[in-house]
């Protein structure tokens, strides 16, 4: 195990730590074995090994998106925990900090989009690691089960509404600079029957969220700029598509969909999707030991759990999350893997607890952000 100090080496003594370093390529061989929170004080150790750093994570080990897990409580004061999973340096991290400010039952959205809705405030976050929460008053149409996405500077709100509100379709959007709402075009007519987040996978660019049913693949487009909506699209490429989601790998709009039926599902396949025609590309499959780890041995494997960023895409059972399949898309093709989910693996587990996925792009300057708070520390968790 190597320790470094957080403590800058003062200029007059810079010359003679760097007469004393490694070899260039030695030690950025050995800082790519280093945990990534291990790198930021490293980093400030000289300007020899802060360049050291930097090569090391562009040409030795690179980057690689996060999986984090909050795990909240259901019960007063509803406290959360928040661990994380860095596939670059393969350990779990203890995130402790303040707690989150409750303001109803902890939700995701399209990989990286935490909120919080209840009917009097929307409270939401997006940056990797969540450092900053948003408030904002609720939408006017009161909802239970919506859609929530951001697309650029805006947050889009739409379905999920309680019984009792006329239109079950309405659509809100909340500018984040101005902290406006505005009222839009209703959710298309044919969602009626399955405008909430229950049924509905979601997928967002800078500009455009894309809303597709997840056990039909009838796929929407909607432009929150200009308020309007555009389909529907067949989302289906393979007649036996069970269930599928959909989400973004870097610029690349990613279907992934179960093969089988309601009995068995006999594999999970990789589509990529024309953001313009909707045509569908297969790029690659689920190696079938990979989809018998997804197996419950009390429940049918009838959903698929996706959070996906970058490169790197996690998928898990909702039903039993003991294990996160993990696929990178490297050099055209695939590479899969299984991490045991260290948090409720032990079999500790508790019923009345809550669990949220995300995944994020957590780099060096990230982690220096969140370092710099006096109430937020990171902890490697090797067990």
């Amino acid at each position: 195990m190597i320790a470094f100090s957080k403590t800058t080496v003062a200029r007059e003594d810079e010359q003679q730590v760097e007469a004393a370093e490694f070899h260039g390529d030695t030690l950025e061989a050995i800082l790519s074995h280093v945990p990534l929170i291990d790198l930021v004080p490293a980093s400030q150790v000289s300007r020899s090994w802060n360049r050291a750093v930097s090569s090391s994570l562009r040409h030795f080990n690179r980057l690689k998106p996060w999986l984090i897990i909050y795990i909240q409580s259901s019960r007063p004061p509803y406290s959360t925990t928040t661990r994380a999973y860095d596939p670059r340096s393969r350990v779990w991290i203890d995130i402790n900090q303040n707690p989150i400010r409750y303001v109803s039952a902890l939700r995701s959205s399209h990989s990286n989009l935490l909120y919080m809705l209840s009917p009097s405030k929307l409270s939401f976050s997006f940056d990797p690691l969540h450092l900053e929460w948003h408030q904002a008053e609720a939408p006017v149409v009161w909802r239970t089960d919506p859609i929530v996405a951001v697309v650029g500077r805006r947050i889009v709100v739409a379905g999920g509404t309680c019984d009792f509100e006329e239109d079950p379709l309405a659509v809100e959007i909340y500018d984040i600079v101005s902290r406006k709402w505005t009222i839009s075009e209703s959710m298309p007519a044919v969602l009626k029957d399955s405008s909430a987040s229950t049924w509905l996978s979601i997928a967002t660019n800078d500009r455009i969220l894309f809303v597709s049913e997840k056990h039909t693949g009838v796929t929407h487009s909607f432009d929150p700029e200009r308020m309007n909506w555009h389909g529907p699209y067949d989302l289906r490429p393979n007649p036996r598509i069970l269930y599928s989601v959909i989400g973004f790998s870097d610029d690349r709009l990613i279907l992934i969909g179960l093969i089988g039926d309601v009995e068995q599902v006999d594999g999970v396949k990789l589509w990529e999707v024309d953001c313009e025609s909707f045509d569908c590309e297969e790029i690659g499959e689920m190696p079938v030991e990979f989809v018998k780890k997804l197996e419950s041995e009390m429940f049918q494997l009838s959903s698929i759990g996706v959070c996906m960023a970058g490169n790197t895409v996690y998928m898990y059972n909702p039903m039993q999350v003991e294990e996160v399949l993990i696929c990178e898309f490297v050099n055209g093709g695939f590479r899969w893997r299984i991490v045991e989910n260290n948090i409720i693996g032990s079999g500790d587990r508790n019923p009345t607890e809550r669990f949220v996925l995300t995944c994020s792009k957590v780099g060096m300057m990230e982690l220096q952000r969140a370092m710099r708070s006096d109430h937020r520390k990171f902890v490697v968790n090797y067990h």
